[in-house]
């Protein structure tokens, strides 16, 4: 590795050890005023309003979009705009968390005043306790670090790496507060991945009706391929006189008895079929589906109602147009 190679993985490496060295220090300054801080925002009547300029404020817009999305109503509100005509959006009910690191920033100093004349409390993200901001924050969540991570010790690095980690801490402990499950998570994300993996079901996409060949035990294997073909499947589900699941005809079982020289289209199916397959109900998540075939690498799953009557057929195409591969 040359010099300069060198010279930039153990710079790296420093940064790294800097802004990791940041956030364990801040680990003494979870106290009382941060359980206050969960407290208030739990029991906030209004909104969470979350403001800053600069670095700072980029670290709140983040903070704000996380509680929004994990069940505390909040919006993001820049500093400037505020004082330029957006101040009607803070209400006395709600809460404005400020994200300043310095807390002496020109459009944060002119800010505090007038959200103290709303009414509403203050909770601010500071690393300077003795700033006018800090002075009029009904609580103070310190997050002073030693120094930044670049050459001069000034550009925002393990200070907004501080604010990041202690909201995140604020944010989930809110979540453990609040009760906040995995599905209500997923209500609120329903067009992307998390929703399809916690929302979407197996009957939501499983084939059914005329795409799902279901064939009597007694049938012979020349008219479950004409089923299969016409249904345009690669499977077919094999039922007894109940019409309870006895067995899976596939592909892989039609070439398995190619294989062995004998005509088996005169065959009876229940004579050649994989018995006892591997079965899913209609009502288990889709991604519970995936993971079964990808475990037990099969292609094709059974899916069957309480009575273990066949519904549908699951295959692993299904999967990929529904966008959950």
């Amino acid at each position: 590795m040359s010099n300069d190679k060198l010279q930039m993985t153990n710079k790296a490496k420093e940064v790294l050890k800097i802004e990791c060295q940041a956030i364990k220090d801040l680990i003494s300054h979870v106290n009382n005023s941060f359980i206050k801080a969960l407290d208030l925002i739990y029991n906030c009547q209004g909104r969470v309003v979350v403001t800053g300029v600069g670095k700072g404020g980029i670290i709140g817009q983040k903070f704000s979009a996380t509680l929004s999305s994990t069940g505390t109503a909040s919006l993001w509100l820049h500093s400037a705009e505020a004082i330029h005509g957006d101040l009607g959006r803070i209400k006395k009910e709600d809460i404005v968390i400020f994200f300043s690191y310095s807390g002496s920033t020109e459009e944060i100093t002119k800010l505090v005043p007038l959200v103290k004349k709303i009414g509403s409390k203050i909770v601010s993200f500071t690393g300077n306790i003795k700033s006018n901001l800090a002075k009029y924050s009904d609580i103070v969540l310190n997050v002073k670090v030693n120094k930044e991570a670049c050459p001069w010790d000034i550009v925002p690095t393990s200070s907004t790496t501080a604010m990041l980690a202690m909201s995140d801490a604020l944010a989930v402990c809110l979540i453990e507060k609040r009760g906040f499950k995995k599905e209500d998570f997923a209500f609120l994300h329903p067009g992307g991945m998390l929703g399809k993996k916690l929302l979407l079901k197996v009957e939501d996409i499983m084939r059914k009706d005329e795409a799902n060949p279901i064939i009597d035990e007694n049938s012979l294997v020349k008219d479950a391929l004409i089923a299969i073909t016409k249904a345009r499947a690669g499977a077919a589900t094999i039922i007894n006189k109940k019409r309870e699941l006895l067995g899976i005809f596939t592909d892989g079982d039609l070439r398995r008895h190619f294989d062995s020289n004998v005509d088996i289209s005169c065959k009876k199916i229940k004579k050649v079929m994989t018995k006892n397959p591997i079965t899913i109900n209609k009502e288990k998540l889709a991604a519970e589906a995936l993971s079964i075939l990808r475990d037990k690498k099969i292609d094709e799953i059974p899916v069957v109602d309480k009575n273990n009557h066949p519904v549908g057929m699951l295959d692993v195409q299904d999967l990929l147009k529904s966008g959950l591969v």
